[in-house]
C-alpha cells in the first residue's frame, strides 16, 4: 500500500532512539524526508544512518524541547534544506518516576514546560506550513497512563493527559484546513525507557528485572512486549493519505493490555 507521503517533510522530535527513532524510520520507509530531531547529535546521526542504510532520506537537527527559544532557528534550517513541514510527530521523553503528591512545584513547572508547553509551541510554529499546503498531520505520542494511570508515574499520567485535551481541541480547529491531529500511545514496547521502568519496579518489589518482564508480559493478551517497529508502523499510517478521515482520536498500540474500553 502506498501511503501517499513520498517527498513530504516529516519532523520527528525525540527521534535519537526509542519510539521516536522507530517512528522516524517508519516514515522514511514510506518516502518521507525526515528531520530527525533531538538533544544528542550522536544519537540523531545513528538514526539518520539507519534510515540511509534502508534507502530512506533523513537529516539530523539538534532540537532541545527545553530550549523553545531555538525552535525558529531549527525550523528555518529544516525548511531551507528539506522544504515546508507537512508531518509533525510530537514525542518527548518522560519524567522520572514519582507519586502524584509531594513533588516540588518547580519540578512540576519544569516538566510541564518540556513535556507540554514546548510541544504546543512547536506545533504552533509548524501549522502555517500545513495551512499553506492545505494538508498536514500532527501526531502526538503519549503513554498508556492517559487511559489507565500507571502507579508511581504521577507526573507522566498528569502531564500527558494535558496533551490529549489540547490535541482533541486542536483537531476540531484545523480539520477544515485538511490537517488531522491524533494521539498515539504505547503499551509496553521494548525500548530503553521501558527497561528503566522495569528496573525501577524490580528495585521497589525486590525481584529481578527478568521476573518483572515476565510478570508484565503475562498481563498482555498478546503475551509479549511490543516491538518498536510495530509502533512506528501505526504512526506512519496516521500520517498517510489513507488516514485522512481519522482525526481527534487516541490510538492504542498496546497488544490489548489496557483493560479500559
Amino acid at each position: 500500500m502506498d501511503f501517499g507521503i513520498k517527498g513530504r517533510v516529516a519532523l520527528v522530535s525525540g527521534s535519537g532512539g526509542g519510539l521516536g527513532r522507530a517512528m522516524a524510520i517508519a516514515l522514511a520507509a514510506e518516502g518521507a524526508q525526515v528531520a530527525v530531531c533531538g538533544r544528542t547529535e550522536a544519537a540523531l546521526l545513528e538514526t539518520v544512518a539507519l534510515i540511509a542504510a534502508a534507502g530512506g532520506s533523513a537529516r539530523a537537527y539538534v532540537l532541545d524541547l527545553a530550549q523553545p527559544e531555538r525552535f525558529d532557528d531549527v525550523l528555518t534550517a529544516i525548511r531551507q534544506q528539506l522544504g515546508p513541514i507537512g508531518i509533525l510527530v510530537n514525542n518527548s521523553g518522560g519524567p522520572p518516576p514519582s507519586k502524584a503528591s509531594g513533588v516540588p512545584a518547580e519540578t512540576w513547572a519544569t516538566q510541564f514546560s518540556t513535556m507540554v508547553s514546548s510541544l504546543i509551541q512547536l506545533t504552533d510554529k509548524v501549522l502555517p506550513d500545513m495551512r499553506s499546503a492545505g494538508w498536514g498531520r500532527v501526531i502526538t505520542s503519549t503513554s498508556s497512563g492517559i487511559v489507565t494511570p500507571i502507579p508511581n508515574l504521577g507526573m507522566s499520567n498528569t502531564l500527558r493527559m494535558a496533551l490529549v485535551g489540547w490535541s482533541k481541541t486542536l483537531a476540531g480547529e484545523v480539520a477544515s484546513e485538511g490537517i488531522t491531529v491524533n494521539v498515539i500511545l504505547p503499551g509496553r514496547i521494548a525500548t530503553k525507557r521501558l527497561g528503566q521502568l522495569d528496573s525501577a519496579r524490580a528495585g521497589r518489589e525486590g525481584i529481578s528485572v527478568e521476573q518483572v518482564a515476565r510478570n508484565s508480559a503475562a498481563t498482555i493478551p498478546l503475551g509479549r512486549y511490543g516491538e518498536p517497529h510495530e509502533y512506528g508502523a501505526v504512526a506512519a499510517f496516521l500520517a498517510s493519505c489513507q488516514a485522512s478521515y481519522l482525526t481527534g482520536s487516541v490510538i492504542r498500540v498496546d497488544g490489548g493490555m489496557i483493560p479500559a474500553i
